[in-house]
């Protein structure tokens, strides 16, 4: 009897529990900036600054624009990956493993006024974890190359 009625407080008391909160960034090294820009207009600031910045854009996976495909709409939502040729050898010399890192992901999203937010991981805490240090090196350089193209988009 004992064990039944601890088992129903115990019921009772994950049924009570608050619902987990989403954890918006939820590895180090996450960067998140509020642009105060519109979100069309970030987009193409964004990409002009990649471009004038030395890197290429790999590919673009556009949310937003595969759900107006099925006559749906949700707020813009893009994902913008970043890299050049020169570091996909460096990185690939320094560990083929962490082959599966790039290109970097840069992560636009529509805020509820228009506005885009920029969320991104530094390369240094995305190749950190294969403790290489050439692979450190060449992160650590990205590091310099993303913070430029976030600060001049934001110009």
């Amino acid at each position: 009897m004992r064990a039944r009625l601890a088992m129903m407080a115990m019921i009772g008391v994950i049924g009570a529990a608050p619902a987990m909160a989403e954890t918006p960034a939820p590895y180090p090294g996450t960067e998140t900036v509020a642009t105060g820009k519109p979100f069309k207009n970030y987009i193409e600031d964004l990409k002009v600054s990649i471009g004038a910045n030395g890197m290429g854009i790999v590919a673009n996976a556009c949310a937003d624009c595969g759900a107006r495909k099925i006559g749906v709409t949700i707020p813009g939502n893009q994902v913008i990956m970043v890299f050049k040729p020169p570091y996909a050898v460096r990185m690939l010399k320094a560990s083929v493993a962490a082959g599966i890192e790039a290109p970097i992901r840069l992560y636009v999203t529509e805020e509820a006024d228009g506005a885009a937010t920029l969320t991104y991981r530094r390369p240094s805490a995305v190749f950190a974890p294969y403790e290489v240090a050439d692979l450190d090196v060449m992160a650590r350089e990205l590091d310099a190359i993303f913070a430029k193209i976030v600060t001049d988009s934001l110009k």
